[in-house]
């Protein structure tokens, strides 16, 4: 597409023409589902903060199959999983993990500078070393001291996304699944893989800390800590099979969304050439060009901005679902049970009634006093990349701690432009990667 910010057509046509045709509450039948469309941000806000009337759909093994644990847990058992997770997430906890991330970082940097140690320039296709990255900083914060098998499980991962891409076309025939296509089989025989790996990794961390060895103050570590206290303290906590799952989740979930935030916050940095030079200035007066600490992150609030207005114009999920199953109030409607419903974030980011008539351009001094002042009295879950309500995204924090470090770090080292063949392509699938990479020009500072 031609490189701008006005995406909704090109990354969602179906859904842009539903509502350029039938407006904010619409429906449409998708195969025998009734499916409807909100993106009025006071009934989005009643969708999200009432969970247990408006649930995730029925399951679907293909989907479930790759993203697992709290996303796809409902009512006392979604409750009783949040609780025992909560404290990995906490800041105290991210703060400890902030070695790791840098130290990912730092390791990307210096392949980059070895591209541009000849003439101090060169074209690069960033996108493989941001995705590499993000599923390297995930390795080390929630496995440390598990790191290589850890690798193997972001990899695999990587090729069942990629399957799961070939087996839609097959996922609505009856029994697709179990067609022994080529990609159904190695779909399964990774699933299986994953399992052992997974399993491996959190059964010989359990028996460490039960015979007294230290703790890492890592995801898996602080979660597994805290599942034990929930057993001594309730009685009941997460099997071992939640806990693969939780890890699992914690792989997609940390990877895909904050890779998808950092190089779309590269490509807006390389178009908009002035707000790089400002987060570089902000990025330099508060920790030079040494070492970064987490105290410092707090001051860049240049980078907050930029990193929001990527999130609102880039957003890692495109849509929402959410399901009734019975019948439920909505506004001044009532639907019955079984129908999806549809919180089309790109479109409500990208809406001029909420952000003005500037909603399609870059401009993150609009989060200057906030997201409550951005969204011009339209409400925070007028911007939601993570989700709301009681169920947002428990790894908010986490990612934007990487991002913001990722683009210091970036920064600090070295200046980006576009390349003429970069191909502007965000592309919809568990979150928006650019579907032809991100081919840009380092110039070494």
């Amino acid at each position: 597409m031609p490189i701008s910010h006005d995406i909704s057509s090109h990354v969602l046509p179906y859904e842009h023409h539903i509502f350029n045709k039938y407006g904010k509450k619409s429906y449409i039948w998708f195969g025998p589902t009734p499916r409807a469309y909100v993106a009025d941000p006071e009934l989005i806000k009643e969708i999200l903060l009432r969970p247990n009337e408006f649930r995730r759909p029925q399951h679907e093994p293909l989907r479930d199959s790759i993203i697992g644990g709290l996303v796809v847990s409902e009512g006392h058992k979604w409750a009783k999983h949040r609780h025992i997770i909560n404290p990995a997430f906490h800041l105290e906890s991210i703060k400890s993990m902030l070695s790791a991330i840098c130290l990912s970082c730092s390791e990307m940097i210096k392949k980059w500078e070895v591209l541009t140690t000849e003439s101090g320039v060169a074209e690069v296709d960033v996108w493989p070393y941001i995705d590499n990255l993000a599923g390297d900083v995930i390795s080390r914060a929630a496995f440390s001291s598990s790191y290589e098998e850890a690798q193997s499980i972001f990899s695999i991962q990587k090729e069942q996304m990629d399957l799961a891409l070939q087996l839609l076309f097959i996922f609505y025939l009856p029994g697709g699944r179990f067609i022994p296509t080529k990609a159904n089989k190695r779909f399964n025989e990774n699933h299986h893989k994953l399992q052992t790996l997974a399993r491996g990794i959190v059964e010989k961390r359990k028996k460490a800390i039960e015979t007294g060895e230290a703790s890492n103050n890592d995801l898996l570590g602080i979660l597994l800590e805290s599942n034990s206290k929930e057993f001594k303290d309730q009685g009941d906590g997460m099997s071992i099979e939640d806990v693969i799952e939780e890890c699992k989740l914690f792989y997609l979930a940390g990877s895909e969304t904050t890779s998808s935030l950092i190089i779309w916050t590269m490509v807006c940095l390389s178009l908009h050439q002035e707000w790089q030079h400002k987060a570089r200035e902000e990025i330099l007066e508060v920790f030079g060009t040494q070492e970064l600490h987490f105290e410092g992150l707090k001051h860049l609030k240049i980078v907050t901005m930029i990193l929001n207005e990527v999130l609102r114009l880039y957003p890692p999920a495109t849509l929402v679902l959410r399901a009734t199953h019975k019948e439920t109030k909505l506004g001044a409607m009532m639907l019955p049970s079984g129908v999806n419903i549809i919180i089309p974030i790109l479109r409500v980011h990208h809406d001029p009634e909420i952000w003005g008539e500037d909603a399609t351009e870059f401009k993150p001094e609009r989060f200057s006093e906030g997201i409550a002042n951005a969204t011009q009295g339209k409400g925070s879950c007028a911007f939601m990349p993570f989700g709301g309500g009681p169920r947002i995204c428990i790894g908010q924090n986490f990612a934007m701690i990487e991002a913001k470090v990722t683009i210091a770090k970036i920064l600090q080292r070295f200046s980006f432009e576009l390349s003429p063949s970069y191909k502007h392509s965000p592309f919809a699938v568990f979150s928006l990667p650019p579907q032809f990479g991100a081919h840009l020009i380092l110039h070494a500072i």
